[in-house]
């Protein structure tokens, strides 16, 4: 375990617990429990800039100088609040996105935004998204994406499973989720079709904007479970110091992808390639295993791979 993993267990399980004894479903609340941390070790600021890919970065963005990435800052890890002031974005995908800026040789500047905001303001807003976006057909008509990753859909229940919930019958139960993921679009959409179909109540979805309030109320009991992706629940069970435990095991692995606004193939091409170069000299696996997810990398980067969904 590394000194940062060590600081992100100690202080995000404090945080969480407290949170979980009062109750709180604040979103600036629960940012702030679940981003207790310090930046990552890894020194994504020694990566030189590439000159050949630097030479292709758009003109316009050159002129710029910065590449805005647009991220959902409340999914750890991958993307959440912490460092110092527990208001600087941190995570894998901002590690890798400064990697990739490195190497084009431009300084990154991470906004926070709503998920399901990201998508349509790739291309006027922001230059790329890398914010655990699972690459679906739906979403692929939307964005451009740069495979990364892969990851499966887990779900998790309150340690010991109090409210005996079965993903076997899941019609009427109450179901905590994330808005706009595919958690919630795909999966519990198919599934509630099948309730509907078979004459038993709809599910009682609890959509909510941040992750980190969908963890909590699952942890007060609010809700029976929750889906998310595999890395997430991980952390999560982690973080609440064990008071929740899975359910199941991870399901329809896919690969995750950092968006590009479907216009620009050519800059996202570009994106392929740094991710590549990051991939090959070990710098990707290292930021990976920094935050305790190597396990999900992939050997190649790919533009808009095929998937089944």
């Amino acid at each position: 375990m590394t000194a940062k993993s060590i600081l992100l267990l100690s202080t995000g399980l404090l945080a969480v617990a407290a949170l979980a004894l009062t109750g709180c479903t604040n979103a600036s609340q629960q940012g702030a429990a679940a981003s207790a941390s310090s930046s990552s070790s890894f020194n994504v600021s020694a990566i030189q800039k590439d000159d050949t890919l630097a030479a292709a970065v758009p003109q316009a963005l050159r002129d710029k100088g910065t590449l805005v990435m647009g991220s959902d800052t409340s999914y750890a890890p991958a993307e959440f609040l912490g460092g110092s002031d527990g208001q600087t974005p941190i995570g894998y995908d901002v590690d890798l996105t400064k990697a990739i800026g490195a190497l084009l040789g431009l300084k990154v500047e991470v906004q926070s935004a709503a998920f399901t905001s990201i998508l349509p303001s790739l291309g006027p807003k922001y230059d790329l998204s890398a914010s655990s976006f699972f690459i679906t057909n739906q979403r692929k008509q939307a964005a451009n994406f740069v495979s990364y990753l892969s990851a499966g859909t887990q779900w998790a229940v309150q340690k010991g499973n109090p409210k005996k919930f079965s993903l076997d019958d899941v019609c009427g139960r109450s179901i905590g989720v994330q808005t706009g993921s595919f958690q919630e679009t795909k999966d519990l959409t198919d599934r509630n079709a099948k309730c509907v179909a078979a004459g038993k109540p709809a599910i009682k979805v609890v959509s909510l904007q941040n992750q980190t309030d969908v963890t909590t109320r699952l942890v007060n009991g609010n809700v029976d479970a929750m889906p998310a992706g595999s890395i997430t629940i991980a952390y999560a069970i982690t973080q609440t110091k064990g008071q929740l435990e899975t359910l199941g095991d991870a399901y329809d692995a896919s690969p995750v992808g950092i968006a590009v606004a479907k216009n620009d193939l050519p800059f996202t091409d570009l994106v392929a390639k740094a991710m590549n170069k990051l991939i090959e000299n070990g710098d990707y696996k290292k930021i990976l295993d920094e935050w305790g997810v190597g396990n999900v990398a992939i050997p190649k980067a790919e533009v808009n791979p095929d998937v089944p969904k």
